[in-house]
């Protein structure tokens, strides 16, 4: 007698679409996160994914879950944007290009920022993450130092942190000019590079005095919310 058993295969539509419901539903939770940060409930995830609330529960427990999903596909981004830059065979401008990516990412995705904070609660999941991606930002300051165009002092974590300057004004000129970031990420590019490399133009003009009065009200404003 065969005692052998065979186990039955899932239908190959239910599986490939539960892939496109997770991507669909990650997707949603992207656009939603860039637009308005944290404050977005699974429900306003579900009605952008085009999904039931049920299938994305299903996916996703809770919505701390979620954001983890969101930031590793953030940190896909990178990465594939660090490759990028190192196939540039001018160095300094690969260096460049992937530094006005990043900042040109976090300024214009209000979530981004608060995601990371969301998971510094996770060290563990925040430390693999942010190592996966250190290397090649490491290399791409390695190649652009060995070329003679960056200052031999500047460190990967002088890097992440420039990048973070440039976000903290992005955050805070945002409500009146979302585009002025881009003259503060030049002049911190001018200051990491030898004479070796032309200076960068500063293409943006600065706020204007009333322009930081009006960015100060809104931060005000936003704090007392």
């Amino acid at each position: 007698m065969n005692h052998a058993t065979t186990t039955a295969v899932p239908p190959r539509r239910l599986r490939a679409d539960a892939v496109r419901n997770q991507q669909r539903i990650v997707a949603a939770a992207r656009e939603l996160f860039a637009d308005h940060g944290l404050e977005i409930t699974l429900d306003d995830v579900a009605e952008r994914a085009g999904v039931g609330v049920g299938t994305v529960y299903r996916r996703f427990a809770n919505k701390k879950e979620l954001i983890a999903e969101v930031f590793d596909q953030h940190m896909v981004d990178f990465a594939d944007a660090a490759d990028e830059a190192m196939r540039n065979p001018d160095a300094w401008l690969g260096l460049v290009e992937f530094f006005e990516d990043a900042c040109r990412h976090l300024a214009t995705n209000r979530g981004f920022g608060e995601v990371m904070l969301e998971l510094e609660e996770d060290p563990a999941r925040f430390a693999e993450l942010r190592d996966r991606i250190r290397p090649s930002v490491t290399a791409i300051i390695d190649r652009a130092r060995e070329a003679g165009a960056v200052h031999p002092d500047v460190t990967t974590t002088d890097f992440f942190a420039l990048i973070h300057m440039v976000n903290a004004f992005a955050e805070f000129a945002g409500p009146v000019n979302s585009e002025v970031w881009q003259r503060y990420m030049a002049i911190t590019l001018n200051g990491v590079r030898t004479d070796a490399v032309p200076r960068r133009p500063l293409l943006v003009d600065p706020l204007t005095d009333q322009e930081v009065e009006q960015a100060k009200a809104a931060g005000c404003l936003g704090r007392r919310r």
